[in-house]
């Protein structure tokens, strides 16, 4: 089982910075594709961005494309979310997602990610 543990998250103003972590337990982590979705109150979750397990192919909704980046640091087992320019529209809980099919082109899919953290929210007062 692998254990995703976020965090980051918290209460900032429209056109704000927030830097997000995701630290995962497997030790096949620098295999793993990953992902970050969003889920705001009453709504479905969302695809925000997914990262290839080299780091080499990058994947974003088109409602972040530009303002945020997604990376990874494979010696370090974290996924990060830098996230720019924030509008009250990004408020959600934000969550790390894992694919454990080793070496898969990345996901916009939620349902193709095995493993969930708990999610950190982010919050952006206009």
């Amino acid at each position: 089982q692998v254990q995703l543990v976020e965090s980051g998250g918290g209460l900032v103003q429209a056109g704000d910075s927030l830097a997000l972590s995701c630290v995962a337990s497997a030790r096949t982590f620098s295999s793993y594709p990953m992902g970050w979705f969003r889920q705001a109150p009453g709504k479905q979750r969302d695809f925000v961005a997914a990262i290839s397990w080299s780091g080499g192919t990058t994947s974003y909704a088109d409602s972040v494309k530009g303002r945020f980046a997604i990376s990874r640091d494979n010696a370090k087992n974290t996924v990060y979310l830098q996230m720019n320019s924030l509008k009250p529209e990004d408020t959600a809980t934000y969550y790390c997602a894992a694919d454990r099919r080793s070496f898969r082109p990345v996901s916009r899919v939620a349902s193709e990610y095995h493993y969930w953290g708990q999610g950190t929210q982010v919050t952006v007062s206009s």
